[in-house]
């Protein structure tokens, strides 16, 4: 059996090596829409779900773990930024403001098993001049990033504050993912868990 990322996302491959443990990835291919109106926290859920699903079908004597997230503001989910207008509205939304920031995992195993968490982190912007918008989007960080900015990198300066797990913001939770993991006896340090 084989660990499987659903994902081509660079920062969550960077995260899921850091642990250590051994896996591939495989772009799940799967439509990204939801219905409207479902809540953020439960959007990402489905969407991590379905990343899951679609390369376990694929492979399905192995682990798979799907990823998503959704900025929520107010209640009224943010996705990845089309192009950069889309990333300078997001942008200036968030301004001098407070949001959830919602990331679900999925660990789908042999058989179909699933078991699904959604981990969410709060951030507060600065106030951005425009000559901060403008200059953040030169970096071309926003692309591929919900709300329009990533945390790792230069977007560091423009938050006033971040409560939760900073690889929630980054794209992987890895506080529950590594309990998904060690739910499913995978090895996370040379052998097996306890009493299996």
């Amino acid at each position: 059996m084989a660990l499987l990322l659903a994902s081509t996302s660079h920062a969550r491959r960077a995260l899921l090596s850091a642990l250590g443990v051994p896996f591939t990835c495989e772009p799940p291919g799967v439509d990204e829409q939801v219905p409207p109106g479902t809540p953020p926290r439960e959007a990402v859920a489905q969407l991590a779900g379905r990343k899951a699903h679609a390369v376990a079908a694929r492979h399905p004597q192995d682990w798979v773990l799907g990823s998503d997230q959704l900025l929520d503001l107010d209640g009224r989910a943010l996705g990845k930024p089309a192009d950069r207008a889309a990333a300078e509205a997001q942008l200036r939304a968030l301004s001098g403001r407070t949001h959830l920031l919602h990331t679900g995992v999925c660990l789908v195993g042999p058989g179909g098993r699933a078991e699904t968490a959604v981990e969410t982190a709060r951030l507060a912007l600065y106030p951005l001049t425009d000559a901060e918008v403008h200059a953040y989007l030169d970096t071309g960080e926003w692309e591929g990033c919900a709300g329009g900015y990533r945390v790792e990198g230069r977007g560091q300066a423009l938050f006033s504050a971040l409560e939760g797990d900073r690889t929630c913001v980054q794209g992987l939770p890895m506080l529950q993912v590594v309990r998904l993991l060690r739910q499913a006896a995978i090895p996370l340090l040379g052998g097996t868990r306890p009493g299996h």
